[in-house]
């Protein structure tokens, strides 16, 4: 049975309740109603209107019979885990099924979201709270996945990073701007008519004045409601402008004339984000807060709710500011013993994160600090290193040496957000290596291998890694686990695999209740499953890892990009290519911050493979182009290398041989791929320069000469058990082969390739060399169906292969000779411009896109294209158009 669903989640899932003075904004209304877009964006600064205007839009929905969820957001909403379960929360109320089960994951949410076929609305307020490129990522994943039926409607001061124009281009998204939620003319009127009347002439003088501007209109009426109608002449005419300045004049009047015991109680709760009277009373012990809660709610003129039950509400952002301001000009000393009141509330009430949270906003380290000796090493256990990472890092440095155990808290933590480089410095300066206090200078020490290792640097981080295991155990549970943990990689990575072994089960004894140390140890030994050949049972320890690393409580910030991209790489691989998207698009922007330069190539990588594949080639480049900026600015050699490699397959895929060749020479670095010979590095398991350049000699140079060099690197990689390499190298001797015209020789190698891959599930592996396997499978195929009875998991594992490559890819036209030198009729400009897209990689509907023409249109150039060109295919229209030099 689910647990209850915390009240603090459940007022972020009711949209504000209905008062009467709304004016209905029936022309916004019907324009989003009769829209049939995925993304409606309602967008404007604060104080028009947007949260009413979408919860009307939402009861229209709702009287539509369709149904609906809202969820407002706010800055904890940054964290990739905390998102997702309120994101599964909202998903519930839209009638899904319940996605989060025993043994599902956070991510599920967003599948059943894409699966659910009923018509639904998902409101997303306060999104401009969100800039987390994480969740961004996933939020593009969500609009693009959204069903048919599905429609997201979003609420922000700014404009999001959710690939808008690709959505303007598509006709996918409606806009909301300012000037469509400014109130017209006869809005105002209507606004007016519900709580006093006013002269025509002033009404109209009033509205030019705030150009339709709700919080101004709204202010401005309470104003005259306090003055009276008599003085609204006066009043109007002194009026000008409709910028902040006259809202904060407008509250400061209104707010002036409140009675003394309301005025208090509104600026010493305005440090909340949210507010119900038990914490209003903490801040204000001598009132009656609960009443007074009431009385402002009643009176509608500050608050608005936040919970479908009355007893929780927030301040209107705008006058929330106003009033910490208004708060610190009247009473400089207030706010801070404020926000120490609330981290005393929230302490005695068993919540430590708003309990540090509020002692920091106020200032008061010091109690923030004690809070963190309390509760830090909990929190580090958990994972929880964003978190902590904030924390510290608002924290004075010389503050924090007076608490030496927390020294090493915040180096781990700077470690897993900031990167290793900005960890050693930090270490560096601490002096914690040379500390007085034996456990802070073995945790430092324990430090000391994984940082170098982050660094690329893993000889030194293996001699300084043995003087560290000699040290254990130091009694430090966490520091011991993290070393057992790191150590077992470095070892891996130097070929001792079986004892890297034998440190992750140390560290599995070790790690005790630590789901930090769970996601290390579990990813490491799903890496090495995956090297070994063991893709299920890698896939299953990643996924472990992965979900140990989002906990079932409200509050946590998790989302560990080591666990993220691996299990990204073999959701992958399975050509489970709509999930991996979703997972690069939480995970990749962690690993650019935190710099690992595996996961950098293997996530960049993946991204680029994932945008080739749709036919998006700009984001395919763009992605190998961010790659290599990011291996130059942090002085990884490997990481550029890591990015040419790539752009070089890719080149050779669009059938340039060329370019592709140059990209091969700009990353021969000589010291570089002589190291990747000793060592087991995993961004170079399947794309190292030796089988780069054999892949180049099979589609462009002599591949029988390739067959020698896949041959030897065959013969390595099964000496040391990397069976995934091998299994890779087996579906290139197969190219070869049929490239070199021995085609029962290639038939016959790559039946021994799917007998392996079909018991793993290894595809992308087979996929990933493009459209020369299309001839392979279908032969394999037909092989297979004139013999015995298949294997039920190879059929299986064939149907699969065969619909991926598709039928354009005939057995028979690997051998098919080129057509002749001369076409059967000129090809005209835009057919050149078809083919030269398609060269690219482009797929149909991007090609439509490009090109500004229909889906049709770009069939009927490719159906002329192949029977001027006398084609079978694309891939042959393409190589007989670069052999009749109508592109390069």
């Amino acid at each position: 049975m689910q647990s209850p669903t915390p009240r603090i989640l459940e007022t972020k899932l009711n949209p504000p309740a209905f008062v009467a003075t709304q004016v209905q904004r029936t022309a916004i209304g019907e324009e989003v109603a009769s829209a049939a877009v995925k993304l409606v964006l309602v967008r404007a600064p604060a104080g028009f209107g947007k949260t009413t205007a979408m919860a009307q839009i939402r009861e229209r929905m709702e009287a539509r019979g369709i149904a609906t969820a809202w969820l407002t957001l706010d800055r904890a909403d940054n964290d990739v885990s905390r998102f997702l379960d309120c994101l599964a929360e909202a998903v519930q109320r839209l009638g899904v099924e319940d996605p989060r089960g025993s043994n599902s994951s956070p991510f599920d949410a967003v599948a059943a979201l894409a699966a659910h076929e009923s018509p639904f609305t998902l409101f997303l307020d306060d999104f401009e709270r969100v800039q987390e490129p994480a969740v961004l990522g996933l939020m593009r994943e969500i609009v693009e996945h959204l069903p048919r039926r599905g429609q997201i409607v979003i609420g922000s001061r700014s404009l999001p990073d959710l690939g808008l124009g690709r959505l303007r281009a598509r006709g996918q998204l409606t806009e909301i701007d300012t000037d469509r939620l400014r109130f017209s003319l006869e809005e105002t009127s209507a606004f007016f008519g519900l709580r006093q009347a006013l002269p025509p002439e002033m009404l109209s003088l009033l509205h030019r004045k705030t150009e339709g501007w709700v919080a101004a209109i709204w202010l401005a009426s309470m104003a005259l409601e306090r003055h009276g109608t008599g003085t609204a002449t006066g009043f109007v005419e002194r009026f000008s402008g409709s910028d902040r300045a006259v809202a904060d004049y407008l509250a400061e009047d209104v707010l002036a004339h409140q009675p003394k015991e309301i005025r208090d109680f509104l600026l010493r709760t305005s440090i909340l984000r949210q507010l119900d009277a038990s914490v209003c009373q903490a801040l204000c012990p001598r009132m009656d807060c609960a009443a007074i809660l009431e009385q402002l709610a009643a009176s509608n003129l500050f608050l608005t709710p936040v919970s479908g039950d009355g007893d929780a509400w927030r301040y209107h952002s705008l006058f929330a500011d106003f009033l910490r301001a208004q708060l610190a000009r009247e009473m400089p000393g207030e706010p801070a013993r404020l926000h120490l009141a609330a981290s005393g509330w929230y302490e005695s009430h068993g919540r430590p994160v708003p309990a540090i949270d509020h002692a920091i906003e106020g200032g008061d380290h010091p109690h923030a600090l004690t809070l963190l000796d309390s509760h830090a090493a909990q929190f580090l256990e958990e994972g929880r290193m964003r978190m902590l990472a904030r924390w510290f890092s608002a924290i004075p440095e010389h503050q924090l040496r007076e608490h030496p155990f927390l020294q090493p808290i915040s180096l781990w933590a700077t470690c897993f957000t900031h990167g290793p480089w900005d960890a050693m410095r930090q270490l560096e300066k601490s002096g914690c290596l040379d500390s007085p206090i034996a456990e802070v200078r073995a945790s430092a020490h324990t430090l000391v291998p994984l940082l170098l290792a982050m660094q690329d640097r893993h000889d030194e981080a293996y001699e300084a890694g043995r003087q560290s295991l000699a040290r254990l155990p130091t009694g430090l549970a966490f520091a011991d686990s993290v070393l057992l943990n790191a150590m077992a990689h470095i070892l891996a990575v130097r070929g001792d695999q079986h004892e890297a072994r034998r440190l992750l089960d140390a560290a599995r004894r070790q790690q005790g209740n630590s789901a930090f140390n769970r996601m290390y140890t579990e990813s490491l030994a799903g890496l090495f499953d995956l090297h070994e050949g063991r893709l299920r049972q890698a896939t299953a320890r990643l996924r472990m890892a992965v979900d140990s690393t989002h906990a079932v409580s409200y509050n946590h910030s998790h989302g560990n990009a080591w666990a993220g991209v691996l299990y990204a790489g073999a959701v992958y691989e399975t050509n489970q290519l709509a999930q991996a998207e979703r997972l690069l698009n939480v995970y990749l922007p962690l690993a650019r911050d935190v710099g690992l330069p595996d996961h950098m190539i293997l996530s960049h990588v993946m991204r680029s493979r994932l945008a080739f594949h749709t036919g998006d080639i700009d984001a395919a480049f763009q992605a190998l182009t961010e790659l290599e900026y990011l291996g130059h600015a942090r002085q990884l050699p490997r990481v550029v290398a890591g990015a040419k490699l790539e752009r070089s397959r890719m080149l050779l895929l669009q059938g340039n041989g060329p370019a592709s060749h140059d990209e091969l020479l700009r990353a021969d670095d000589p010291a570089l791929w002589q190291r990747e010979l000793r060592q087991r590095l995993p961004a170079h398991d399947l794309d190292y320069l030796a089988l780069a350049k054999a892949r180049w000699e099979i589609a462009f140079g002599d591949a029988r000469a390739a067959l020698g060099v896949l041959d030897a690197e065959l013969h390595a990689a099964l000496a040391v058990a990397r069976n995934r390499r091998a299994l890779k190298l087996r579906v290139l001797r197969a190219l070869a082969q049929q490239r070199a015209g021995d085609l029962s020789a290639a038939v016959e190698q790559f039946g021994e390739v799917l007998q392996a891959a079909s018991q793993e599930g290894f595809m992308r592996l087979i996929l990933d060399e493009g459209p020369a396997v299309g001839p392979l499978v279908h032969r394999c195929a037909a092989a297979m169906q004139e013999g015995a009875t298949i294997d039920p998991i190879l059929a299986d594992h064939l149907q699969r292969l065969l619909q991926a490559v598709g039928p354009m890819a005939a057995a028979t036209e690997a051998e098919t000779p080129v057509g002749g030198d001369a076409m059967k009729e000129p090809l005209t400009r835009k057919e050149i411009r078809v083919l030269q897209l398609l060269a690219e990689g482009y797929s149909n509907n991007a090609m439509a896109e490009k090109l500004f023409v229909s889906d049709s249109t770009v069939r009927t150039h490719l159906r002329n294209i192949n029977m001027k060109l006398d084609a079978k295919s694309r891939t042959q229209a393409v190589a007989i158009a670069r052999r009749l030099g109508v592109i390069r």
